[in-house]
């Protein structure tokens, strides 16, 4: 009889969503191709200019909007979304919250890529970074993100244990802060349908940019990645988190600083100078809850290094961690007046910024889809080799990038800075352009490498899947607590 009961309770037993976390999965490494591959023609066309064929729809203005929109929105939210979604289940122990709204999150976000990728196109462009869609795409957003925020916040309200678990505050940060960030810094007035107008004056128009752009990175690129972080690197090594406490101090910190960095952007501008220095001590904070973090992470693989011979996911994890290390020192110091005047307006930003975008956020989803990837399918990966094949490109590529947008990046500044007996100028513009033209090309060699190595993961998780459906994983049953004997 009680044998019985427990095939019942079994056969009834709730089930993962999973399917959802697969087509997010699928999605993201689709966008990450595409992005990658425009990001690699548009650094093609700094070294060839005829590359655009004098077309409007593939000038450099337009196709780079189209390659950092389709690699933000796409790629990084699509494959944000899906983790969130597939950690949150299982630390809360029960279903995702409203499958049918997740599913219109689903394909409300991908119209969303496509239709604002035809619109920066055929040149529809709000002239803000990271905010250049125009306002009917803002509002679409806006309405997908708080029905992405329904079915997070409904899974964590009816989860079957009480604590909430560190991946899931920044998680939850994430979608509350970007919800905000992005309200506030696009409200416009629509004067058509292709065109809106800023609510905000000058330099208040450029503080609230800022204070959205950089919060951007913080809360989406760094928050919403450590999420993932704190969730797939303890599964990966088979490690507890080397100190939960200091994960929960370094959230804390991180959150009450981060959101003061933003005028780090705004030096020797029309700003206010105490908005300035703020920027520069808050950028300058952010060193210790970054840095935190990064040991907590490097703490919690120290008993599993072995797995690193082995272990392509882990590989990409902890790299990740390396490169954001490596970004959150170099981030601050940037920030300080001494060494901005040098790196700002130069490919040394630009290289800062790929080793955050390259280093981190791709390492670090090449590695959870690695370990995603066979436990939604329900078989071993199908190729190790290939897995770190792509390793070596990822890293190969990576290094290039950044390294020659540094070289490039000092270049600039050294022959900015040069003046002339007379005290202007020393150097023209076309001059400095050609003595960093060669590092143009070793970027686009990154870039190839990198995307090479992109192509080769699809290829690999696309052997993975073949056929399978998803595997539907049972949500474990979750003791009641033992009664309290009466005094």
């Amino acid at each position: 009889m009680s044998a019985r009961l427990s095939v019942d309770a079994r056969a009834v037993a709730p089930s993962y969503h999973d399917r959802i976390v697969t087509a997010f999965t699928v999605a993201s490494v689709f966008w990450a191709i595409v992005g990658m591959a425009a990001g690699v023609y548009v650094a093609a066309e700094l070294v060839w200019p005829d590359l655009s064929f004098s077309q409007p729809w593939l000038s450099f203005g337009r196709l780079r909007t189209v390659h950092t929109n389709v690699v933000l929105f796409g790629f990084r939210i699509s494959a944000l979304i899906g983790t969130s979604f597939y950690s949150v289940q299982r630390t809360s122990h029960t279903p995702l919250y409203a499958l049918r709204l997740a599913w219109f999150v689903f394909y409300a976000w991908q119209a969303a890529i496509v239709l604002g990728g035809w619109s920066l196109f055929a040149g529809w462009n709000g002239g803000k970074e990271y905010a250049e869609l125009e306002w009917p795409f803002d509002i679409a957003i806006a309405v997908v993100w708080l029905c992405y925020a329904a079915v997070f916040f409904g899974t964590i309200a009816q989860r079957k244990i009480a604590p909430i678990y560190i991946s899931n505050w920044f998680y939850g940060a994430l979608i509350i802060v970007i919800a905000m960030l992005h309200v506030v810094n696009n409200l416009a007035m629509p004067a058509t349908l292709s065109k809106a107008y800023s609510l905000y004056p000058g330099a208040q128009d450029a503080i609230v940019q800022w204070w959205y752009g950089h919060n951007a990175v913080g809360f989406l690129l760094t928050g919403g990645f450590l999420g993932m972080l704190y969730y797939f690197l303890p599964k990966q090594a088979e490690q507890p988190i080397w100190s939960y406490r200091l994960s929960i101090i370094a959230f804390w910190a991180f959150v009450y600083s981060y959101i003061w960095a933003g005028p780090h952007h705004l030096h020797y501008n029309a700003i206010p100078e105490w908005v300035q220095s703020l920027g520069v001590v808050m950028s300058l904070v952010l060193l210790a809850p970054s840095w935190a973090t990064m040991i907590n992470g490097v703490m919690t693989v120290a008993n599993a290094w072995q797995k690193l011979r082995t272990d392509p996911a882990l590989k990409f994890i902890v790299l990740a961690l390396a490169f954001y290390g490596l970004a959150t020192f170099e981030g601050p110091m940037m920030a300080i007046r001494s060494v901005n005047v040098m790196s700002h307006f130069t490919e040394w930003t630009i290289g800062h910024v790929h080793s955050g975008a390259l280093g981190w956020n791709a390492l670090i989803t090449f590695g959870t889809f690695y370990y995603l990837v066979p436990r939604l399918a329900g078989r071993p990966l199908a190729s190790v080799r290939l897995a770190n094949a792509h390793f070596w490109l990822a890293l190969a590529g990576t290094m290039l990038y950044v390294l020659s947008m540094w070289a490039a990046g000092v270049s600039q500044s050294l022959l900015w800075l040069t003046l002339d007996e007379h005290g202007e100028v020393k150097y023209s513009f076309v001059e400095v352009m050609r003595a960093i033209a060669p590092y143009y090309l070793l970027r686009l060699l990154g870039g190839l490498l990198f995307l090479a190595g992109a192509v080769l993961m699809g290829v690999n998780l696309a052997k993975t899947f073949g056929t399978a459906r998803t595997v539907a994983a049972r949500v474990p049953a979750v003791a009641a607590p033992a009664p309290v004997a009466a005094s």
